[in-house]
């Protein structure tokens, strides 16, 4: 399988501060991989800092074969979609312009859309069930609508690798896994290479391929099984409330 993005000795942080070193993995085309860990230790601070958003310590990204430094801001956007926390510049916005906005990397200076790129706009639509909504304004949808629209533009921008930052964030439990069901879609039939952070580690098990456990020291990567096995998942948190559950493969309160 093809390599859409490599971390080689990568090292990440903020000015002098390093969260965590020595980072080196290959993500697959067609493969789920959640990036998962205590708060603090620097899920959002990797995602950022491979997607070019803040400049990495030391080490190597290459996104397809390019080192992220050669690229440009056009050419990563036809190589990278991102679907961040941050907030809309605005909602004002209906569902199809924000999903258009998704083609912006290949229209001309005017934005004008071709066929091709209504064709795949269409696409979207119907694959993600937002034919309903199309014509709403973004300030009408819920949360998981929303997410829903940002997910479905990611596609539309039709690059081989898609970074989403906590994508479940104040979503109900219903919605948290149609959302990574959605994602598990867009990596297996659709051939993605699929990164996000989250906290839903219970639901990243049954869903991921790969997961990457940032404890900023190994920082083990592998398939879910792999890391059950290796226990892991039972070093992730340091406490006397939670425990893993090899059995269930699930976290346990203890009581």
């Amino acid at each position: 399988m093809s390599v859409s993005i490599a971390l080689d000795g990568l090292s990440i942080g903020y000015g002098q501060h390093t969260i965590a070193k020595n980072i080196s993995y290959e993500f697959l085309k067609g493969e789920l991989i959640a990036v998962v860990g205590v708060n603090g230790i620097g899920k959002s601070t990797l995602l950022r800092s491979i997607t070019k958003l803040q400049p990495i310590l030391d080490g190597m990204v290459a996104v397809v074969g390019n080192p992220i430094e050669h690229l440009n801001p056009t050419e990563l956007s036809k190589l990278m979609a991102l679907v961040l926390t941050e907030p809309l510049a605005t909602k004002n916005l209906t569902v199809e312009e924000l999903l258009a906005l998704g083609r912006q990397p290949y229209t001309n200076w005017l934005g004008t859309l071709a066929k091709s790129d209504i064709s795949k706009i269409e696409l979207g639509i119907s694959q993600f069930n937002l034919a309903g909504i199309r014509t709403k304004k973004c300030f009408e949808l819920s949360d998981g609508q929303l997410q829903r629209v940002l997910i479905a533009r990611a596609m539309i921008q039709d690059t081989p690798l898609i970074v989403l930052d906590e994508p479940t964030t104040h979503l109900d439990l219903q919605n948290k896994v149609q959302i990574l069901k959605l994602l598990q879609q867009l990596a297996h039939k659709h051939e993605k290479t699929v990164v996000f952070s989250t906290h839903e580690i219970d639901l990243a098990i049954q869903l991921c391929d790969k997961i990457l456990i940032l404890d900023g020291d190994e920082n083990p990567f592998g398939t879910p099984a792999e890391l059950i096995e290796k226990g892991n998942f039972e070093e992730l948190f340091q406490s006397d409330t939670v425990r893993f559950d090899a059995k269930t493969q699930t976290f346990k309160i203890i009581k």
